[in-house]
Order: structure tokens, then C-alpha cells, then sequence
């Protein structure tokens, strides 16, 4: 019983090293923690487009807060 998880441990460890990879190949930006929650979510029905949009989003007003911090300081 302790090998079957240690395996399905493995597996998933190999297939969020393999995603990570092609994320850092797409260069989507988004490190090992960003890339496993939007994996869960999309596990738990979120659609992966609708995410991608939202992250996009959010960037775009992180570097809109972040040109306007810098021009009043």
C-alpha cells in the first residue's frame, strides 16, 4: 500500500516537472506554487482559458499599480 502512493507520488512530482517545463518553454511566467494551483483548478472544472484571462488581468494591473507607485515616488 506505501509503494502505490509513493508511486502516484512520483508520477505526480514527474508530471508537475513536465508542466513546469513547458510552461518555463512557453514562458507563461508562472513558478512551481502558481502552476500547481492553476492545475488543481483546473482539475476542480475551471475553465483553462477563463484562467488564463484572469492572469492576464492581473498582471496588467500589477504593472499598471506598479508604473504608477514608481511616478510618485
Amino acid at each position: 500500500m506505501a509503494n502505490a502512493a509513493n508511486t502516484n507520488l512520483n508520477a505526480v512530482r514527474e508530471t508537475m516537472d513536465v508542466l513546469l517545463e513547458i510552461s518555463r518553454l512557453l514562458n507563461t511566467g508562472l513558478d512551481m506554487e502558481s502552476l500547481s494551483i492553476c492545475v488543481r483548478l483546473c482539475e476542480q472544472g475551471i475553465n483553462p482559458e477563463a484562467l488564463s484571462a484572469v492572469i492576464k488581468e492581473l498582471r496588467k494591473a500589477s504593472e499598471t499599480l506598479k508604473v504608477s507607485e514608481n511616478c510618485t515616488n
